[in-house]
Parts: C-alpha cells; structure tokens; sequence
C-alpha cells in the first residue's frame, strides 16, 4: 500500500527520490471508524495523517474550523508543537497513511519548502508556492514571435534626400529614424540613419538643407525575421549593441522593432493594446484592443504574472480604453466641464475580467445637463456594452440620470446617503468611496468625496451601520463545508469567492479607511495606510493582503476556465477541482478573512450596534 502514496498531492510533490523512499519506508495504514477522535486536545502527536479516504472535521472551542479530504494531511502544526489545539474527529469511516514524526522531521530539516507547505502561515505557503512556480514558468518571450510585438513603420529616403527633409519626417512621423535607399556602384543597398546620426551632424555644424543622408547613414543594417522569436531579437539587439532592428518578411522589410517596445512585450505584452487604443479613430476600432485585453490577462495568467500586478495593469488599459472611448463621443467644452469616473473594482484597481459597468459623471455647477451630455451618456454606455462590459443590473451607469449630476446636486445626495442611511444610500456610498477619476477635470470628484469626509468625523454610529455590511453574505453553514463536501451533486462544491471572502475584507477596509479618511482606492495600499497608522497590526494587515490576493488568483483562474468553455464568469470556484494545496490556501484565507471580521466587530462595536 505505501507503494501508492500519492507524490502528486501538496506538500509532497516538492519532494526528491531519496525523500520520496524515506516516506515509503516511513508510513503505515490507520483505519477510523465514524465519530472516532483521531486526535484530542492537548494530545502529543507521533504521526502527520495523509488521508485516502473519508472525510475528518477539526473542532477549536467547540467549533468547527476545518474538513479534510482524501490527499489533506493533518496536523502538521501540533506533530511540531508536540500538543494538539484542537480536536480531529471522522466523519466517517477513513483510512489514511500515518507518517512517523521522525520522517517529518527529517523532510523538514532536508526540503525548507516542504516545511513552508506543511505549517506555515498563508504569506509563507504563498511564497513557497511562488518559488515553485518559478521552476516550471514559461515566459512568454520564448514562446511569442517577433510579429506578435509592437512593430513601428518604417520610412524609406532616398541617400540623396537632405538633412532638412529627414528632420521634417522625424517631426511629423514621431519617428527617429529612416531607412535609406542607396545604389551605390550599381548595387542597390538599405541602410539606417538615426536621430543619433543626426546629433553628430549638428554637431559638425553640417549644413541641413545641402547635406545628403546618405553618406551619413549605416549600411551595416542589423535584421530579424518576423517569424523569429523575440528572444531571438533581443539577443540580437544585445550582440550588435544596438536599439532596434529592422524587421523582415523573407526579403521585404515590414517594420522595425524598437527595444523599448520589446521590453514592454517582456513585461507585460502591453504595448499593442495600448497603441492600438491611442490610434483608434472610432468607437469600432476600440473593439478589438478591448478584446486584447482579456487575452492579455490570459496569457500573464499562464505566465505566473502576480494577481496584483495584473489587476493593477488591467486598470491602467481599461482606463485608457474608457478615455479615449469619452474623447471619441463628448465635446471638447463637456471633456473639459466634467469628470467622468469608475467606481466598484474598476475604481479600486481589482477588476481583472470584465464585470459590470459602474461609472458615473459630474458636471460643473454652471454647465447645463443638455441633451448633448444625455447623448453622450448614453453613447458611452452602449460603447462599453459593446466592448463587452454588461450592463449595471442597478442601472449604476452615465445613462442613469442618478449617477450624472453637477457637483451640487452629487454633494448633496452623498450628504443624503450619510445623514440619512437607509440600505441603497450605505451601497451607494460604499460604491462611490472607491470613485476613480477616467477623464476631464479630477478636482470635482475630489470636491465631492472631501464633503464626505468632512461629514463622517466621530460619526461612530454611522461607521457601524456602514460596516455591519460585512456580514451581509454570512450563511448558517460555515464556510469550510462549501470546501469538501460530503457527497452530493457538483454545484455544491462551488464558492463563489466574492461573497465568501472578497467583499468582508474589501469592504471591512473601505469602512476603517473612511473612518480615517484615507484618500487611496486600492485595497492594498489602504490596508498599507492604516498599517503605517497604527490601526491595523503588520501581521493582519500582511495577511488581509495575502488572502485577498489568493482569492482574487482563484477567482480569475476560475473566471478563464469558464471563458475558456464558452461559458459566462460567474465568480464560482469549483472546490473539487482545486489541488490539495490549493484547497488548503483557500482555507487558510478564509481563515483570515474570519479573524479580519472578528477584528472589525470589535473594532466597529457591531455586536452592539
């Protein structure tokens, strides 16, 4: 039977050959009967169980905080502290592997990250977790193809063309360099001629309107194929020393690659969307870098690109897209008299995959409401759906007379929403909170929520009736059954993440920081904020991060799966399609999530309340 442990299963799979026989020649097979403990409190383990089958319930204080299933091992931490906190009992018959404290220790001792997996706090594991990924990464430079990246146009003169005209094609084309068609001795050539070129020929004091660029130019031309990969391009660029490379198509040239577009591929394979969102001259255009998105995300998905980073990128395109979308439909006098904004996810910067609108528009007080600002809205609101933004189910949208109005009237309401709450006005002012200015005039946002501001001090009552909305997806099963189930049909497997855990830490740090009048929209740099303010410790603030990060990287690689499929996001995690290590850092997040609320019950008086 020890011949089939599963190496597969975390934190074994971390394990060498010679650890892998020293587990074999280490475990033996325990059976339990249904409602046996398997370990009591304040019992001193001699084994770590690794189960087969069944299904074990962990108790602290009477509750329940956890379900094991079959490739789960317990209890890594007590077998360490030589006393068990809690108690392990069966919950239904299981037989499991029972592995001699003695070999853990060993394993511990020999494979750093095997202890990490085994005991360790969410930060650790997570870190561990991220030095393994690391081994088996591909990056996407050496998958993708130099035809993939941004590739400038390139411009042809011929040698006999003067200075003064090149520097004329440099200023309207935005470009610092031509190509330069040269026949010399019968033989046609191609070389380059670059603003570098040019500084040394101003230097020279040569005259611009007389002097030809061709004996100025570098005949030593430096190409790539377009069906080379971009990691060949780089060692290119890197051989000769240079910036660029001509690129080819067999014998024709298509375009030249700049380094600083290569290394934007590197990064992030950005550089495209981006350009294609500048260069669009109508809403249609739009279309396709708005669907380049997603694929974006997908491909640093699979690339272990960190979930922060790609959220925070998202914001940035879809910023740009939302700009330059506005910039197409409004006038310049609505641009320069309003500001429009996003809000929810978008605002903070934690949106990936594309959600539900939720924008909003604010007018100076002496800038009519006309039927040109009506228009637009409405232009911009179809636009998004388009782009593949559905619509606000709660109508939070520019086309909702509700959510355009001038400074005035917005201060007013958000006044309305804080001195008299009913619960809309708290979601709207929860939604509002993490407003982020897209276009126009930022200071008429940053009028409004100074207002809110001013409003809330030592509004104590308030705060706790704007916080209680932490428990509002709180459900009589606890959380670790929706983890492993005991049976029945699949869709009882499924979490949706936002409501187990997403929206309690999201919104429980909205609610401290508008308690403290923090200014920043991302949950993260909240959270750093009231860190560095003494309101929350380093260690639960570190771990808020940690387990709001894990649950947005499941929720996303969920959400691909499904769009993979052809099938709508709906924010589920499929629980029995989780790795065993995953499962446990979806548990240990949760985890956290729990102790953040008991935190902000204490913290807010909600038991009072």
């Amino acid at each position: 039977m020890p011949n089939a442990f599963n190496f597969s299963a975390s934190p074994f799979d971390c394990l060498n050959n010679q650890e892998r026989k020293l587990v074999r020649d280490s475990v033996d097979i325990a059976y339990f009967k249904e409602g046996e403990v398997i370990l009591d409190i304040g019992a001193a383990p001699t084994h770590l169980f690794i189960l087969i089958k069944g299904f074990v319930r962990q108790f602290e204080n009477g509750e329940e905080v956890a379900l094991f299933g079959p490739d789960d091992c317990f209890d890594g931490r007590g077998l360490m502290a030589g006393k068990v906190s809690g108690q392990f009992i069966a919950a239904e018959e299981v037989v499991s592997y029972q592995l001699a404290k003695s070999a853990v220790n060993e394993l511990i001792s020999n494979n750093a990250t095997f202890g990490a997996l085994l005991f360790a706090d969410l930060s650790k594991k997570l870190n561990a977790l991220a030095e393994r990924r690391s081994q088996y990464e591909i990056n996407s430079l050496s998958l993708a193809l130099v035809s993939q990246a941004f590739l400038r146009q390139a411009y042809v003169v011929d040698a006999k063309t003067d200075l003064y005209r090149v520097v004329e094609m440099f200023h309207n084309h935005r470009t610092t360099n031509v190509l330069v068609k040269d026949n010399l001795h019968g033989k046609s050539q191609l070389g380059i001629f670059t603003s570098t070129t040019l500084q040394k020929a101003l230097l020279a004091k040569l005259p611009l309107d007389t002097t030809a660029v061709g004996p100025l130019s570098n005949y030593k031309l430096i190409t790539v194929q377009a069906y080379d990969h971009l990691y060949e391009a780089l060692a290119t660029m890197i051989r000769h020393s240079v910036h660029r490379v001509v690129v080819m198509d067999g014998t024709e040239v298509i375009g030249i690659l700049e380094q600083v577009d290569l290394l934007s591929f590197i990064a992030n394979s950005s550089s495209l969307v981006t350009q294609k969102i500048f260069q669009a001259k109508t809403l249609d255009d739009l279309k396709v870098p708005a669907e380049e998105i997603t694929n974006l995300i997908s491909l640093l998905h699979r690339n272990g690109t960190k979930v922060g980073m790609i959220a925070r990128l998202v914001q940035e395109l879809n910023t740009k897209l939302f700009e330059r979308t506005w910039a197409l439909i409004a006038s310049p006098e609505l641009l320069s008299n309003s500001c429009l904004f996003v809000m929810g996810s978008e605002g903070r910067g934690e949106q990936i995959l594309k959600t539900d609108q939720d924008n909003g528009l604010i007018l100076k007080d002496s800038y009519p409401i006309d039927e040109e600002v009506i228009r637009s809205c409405d232009q911009f609101s179809a636009a998004l759906i388009s782009f593949g933004f559905p619509e606000c189910p709660g109508k939070i949208m520019v086309n909702n007379p509700a959510w355009r109005m001038s400074v005035q009237e917005f201060s007013s309401t958000t006044k309305g929403w804080l001195l008299n709450p009913s619960p809309e006005g708290l979601m709207n002012l929860a939604i509002f909170l993490d407003a982020h200015p897209i276009s126009g005039d930022a200071s008429l946002l940053q009028d409004v929520k100074q207002a809110i501001f001013n409003l809330i001090n030592d509004n104590q009552f308030l705060l706790a009736r704007f916080a209680s909305a932490i428990d509002s997806f709180s459900t009589e099963l606890g959380w670790w059954n929706r983890l492993l189930t005991l049976g029945g049909e699949s869709s009882e497997n499924k979490v949706n993440i936002k409501k187990a855990g997403i929206f309690s830490i999201v919104h429980g740090v909205r609610a401290m920081a508008l308690e403290n009048h923090i200014w920043s929209n991302s949950t993260v740099e909240r959270i750093q904020e009231l860190v560095k303010n003494n309101k929350l410790t380093k260690d639960l603030g570190n771990d808020v991060i940690e387990a709001l990060h894990l649950l947005m990287e499941l929720r996303l690689q969920s959400g691909l799966a499904e769009l993979e499929t052809g099938k709508k996001v709906t924010g589920d995690v499929d629980t029995s399609r989780l790795s065993s290590l995953e499962r446990d850092l979806l548990k240990d997040s949760l985890n956290v999530v729990k102790r953040f609320k008991l935190f902000l019950h204490q913290h807010f008086r909600l038991d009072f309340a």
